[in-house]
């Protein structure tokens, strides 16, 4: 079981105002934002649900290759509510919301890029 993730982005104040947004449909809320500048890291934001953050954002060198990270939605109305939160917060579409039977016959996925061009997904895996 992973317990969190995280990656870096070139602009910290867009992308912590972009993932806000867009995870909100998820249920993640901005839990906890340090200046850590004596790590090597300018700023760090994490983003989770019921008070434990589970992705961080940190100002750096963006990640190359760019970061595939897929959020769980309970819901494919959650999925929807997440792809059009992400494309109003200035996301660019990668994958409109559907059905991707090719991974299972229940995969119903959305693809966005963020402001870095990190492939970010939200999925339901229920009918």
């Amino acid at each position: 079981m992973i317990d969190h993730t995280g990656i870096n982005v070139s602009n910290f104040k867009k992308s912590k105002e972009f993932y806000a947004k867009t995870l909100n449909p998820l249920g993640y809320q901005l839990i906890k934002e340090l200046d850590t500048s004596g790590a090597g890291f300018i700023s760090l934001a994490g983003f989770g649900t019921q008070g434990v953050p589970d992705f961080w954002i940190s100002q750096g060198e963006v990640n190359a290759p760019r970061i595939h990270i897929a959020f769980r939605a309970e819901t494919r109305e959650i999925v929807q509510a997440f792809y059009t939160a992400a494309l109003d917060a200035g996301g660019k579409d990668n994958g409109t919301p559907g059905l991707w039977p090719h991974f299972h016959p229940n995969y119903y996925g959305a693809y966005v890029l963020d402001p870095d061009g990190h492939n970010i997904e939200a999925v339901c895996h229920f009918p």
